[in-house]
This record gives C-alpha cells, structure tokens and sequence, in this order.
C-alpha cells in the first residue's frame, strides 16, 4: 500500500531564482496543465510559482513590464511546505491544510536526499489519503478501532519465527445475557471499555492488541511474562464491571435472561476469561495450531463462573488457573 508522500510525487520544470520571468511565462505557455514551477538553489527547491499567482501579478497595473524582463525571485513565495520524500502521506495531509488559505492549493514540494525530487497536487494527495483511509479501514474492528482479522492472522504468521511468544486470546463470558438485558448499545460500550482496558496494560514494543469480532480479542506479547499481566487485567475489568450494571443486578450478583437453549434463568454477570498459548513449552509451525489450542484452552475457562485465565503450561493437557 502507498504510504509515502514520495510515491506520489510527479516531476514538474524548475528554475532558478535568476530565471526571467519571460521564461517562466514560456514554460507556463508550452505545459497548458502545469499548475506551477519550482525554484531551486543548489539543486534544493527554495521557493514555488503558482500559475495563478504568476498571472496575477502580470495582470496589475504596469505589472507585465515591470515583471517579464526581471528575475523570477521577485514574485515567487518564499517558504512553500517542502517535506521529505519517506513522510507518510496522511501526516503531509495535515501539515498541508494548516496553511494560510492563499497557500492551500499550492503543490507540496517534495525533496529526496537533500534534493528537489517532484511536487503532489492537492487534488492527488487528498485522492491518495482517502485511499489509505479506505484500505486502513478494512483492516480496523469500526467499534474498536483496534486491528481485525485481516492484521490478525498476519501477525500470527509472524510470530511463529519469534523465541518468546505468548498469545491471549480474550472472551468475555455471559456478555449475551448482558446484551438482552441492557442493549445492543451498553453492550458496544462495554466492549469498548474492555479494548481501553486491553490497550491500557498491553502497549509494549512488537506487543498487538487485535479485535476478533464481539466479544472476543486477542493479544500478543514477545515474552512469557503474562501472569501479572493477566492478574492485572482481570483486577481492573473485574473493578470496571460493576458500573455497568444497576444496583439491583449487582446486589444479587445475576440477571434473569435467555440461556442459549432459549429458557430463562439466572446468569452470572459478565466475566472475563483469558485463554494463554505460548511457546515456552512447544513450538508452533502454523497459525492454524495456535488457534486450535486457544480453542480448546477457551472452553476450560468457559467452565470457571468467574474471570479467569489458563495456560498451556509445561504439560500441555495440565491447565492451570489463577489462584
């Protein structure tokens, strides 16, 4: 995907800051489209000449005769946005629309190793950013904004290579009943409060937060430290829940609600559950292995009535739960 303010970059005349503006007015005549021209010193642009703005000025009074025979570097501006080839296109975006309202459809300049490289309309560069919006959103949970599945499976891949891995793969338990009872959107705003938790303890460098899809997440770390971190988790979701229900729910600690059999009963109040695969015991050759034995690991939290976490600890079928 294009990212860069370089790929877009197309290349336009330039001249000189001693270059007759009857010049500049002949390269304007033999490019009809051109919409300006960069002015360079030392092969670095220094300055840009809009169309417009040059024919502004040879319209005023006098000015053609005053200008056309005298060097450009009487009306060109002098501090035009010039960024780096690698910027990112949507940072270059913004730092574009911050100008003064007269500069705003100026090209941004774009220079490469100390050098003028080529300009980005800002028609093109807006075309460019909404594209990249658009891609990015495919690859983003809307609810969460946290990375979905397509980023999901790729960083599963990824981390098969890796010495220390430790995959959390996140579920929150009666999150159905909760949903019935208070509303689909209670229920996106506590899992919108779950992903802040998430993000809040999971931050570190090649560490990932990911959004499956419901109620389910899923988090990868580069080491096998996860105990505090899980204990840590659950404290704070475990403290975060209660203002989520009413005080009648939490005095009797259950809601009455469809179970998935269809009959009305007492459920507990949303829990979180945390399946653990790491690879300090046995090594991962396929994603796929990965998600099977978070699978079968979920299903033994599944059966605690409280938030809980288990592993794969040194004997694969042993779980251990958090004391």
């Amino acid at each position: 995907m294009i990212s860069q303010i370089g790929e877009i970059a197309e290349v336009i005349p330039y001249v000189s800051q001693d270059t007759k503006c009857e010049q500049v007015n002949q390269v304007f005549k033999d490019n009809p489209h051109l919409q300006g021209v960069v002015v360079i010193h030392n092969d670095y642009p220094v300055a840009l000449v809009m169309r417009a703005q040059f024919y502004q000025q040879m319209g005023t009074l006098y000015g053609y005769n005053i200008y056309m025979g005298r060097p450009i570097g009487l009306i060109m501006t002098q501090e035009p946005l010039v960024v780096d080839y690698g910027e990112s296109i949507a940072e270059v975006s913004k730092l574009a629309m911050d100008r003064p309202e007269e500069e705003l459809y100026d090209y941004v300049i774009v220079a490469k190793n100390s050098q003028f490289y080529g300009v980005v309309s800002i028609r093109k560069l807006l075309l460019s950013f909404a594209e990249i919006q658009t891609k990015i959103a495919t690859f983003l949970n809307p609810l969460t904004g946290l990375p979905g599945n397509l980023s999901i499976k790729e960083k599963l891949k990824q981390i098969l290579e890796w010495e220390h891995s430790c995959v959390l793969y996140i579920d929150l338990d009666n999150f159905k009943a909760y949903n019935d009872t208070y509303g689909f959107t209670a229920g996106d705003k506590l899992i919108q409060a779950t992903a802040t938790i998430l993000k809040g303890f999971i931050y570190q460098p090649d560490s990932f937060v990911g959004h499956i899809g419901g109620d389910d997440f899923i988090a990868i770390l580069n080491h096998h430290d996860y105990r505090q971190l899980n204990q840590s988790i659950i404290e704070q979701f475990d403290d975060m829940i209660g203002s989520f229900y009413s005080d009648s729910h939490l005095r009797q600690h259950y809601v009455l609600a469809e179970n998935r059999a269809g009959r009305i009963e007492e459920i507990p109040l949303v829990g979180i559950s945390i399946a653990i695969v790491t690879n300090e015991w046995r090594r991962y050759d396929h994603e796929d292995e990965i998600v099977n034995e978070s699978t079968r690991i979920k299903k033994r939290c599944k059966a605690d009535k409280h938030s809980c976490y288990y592993t794969n600890d040194c004997v694969p079928d042993v779980l251990v739960p958090l004391a």
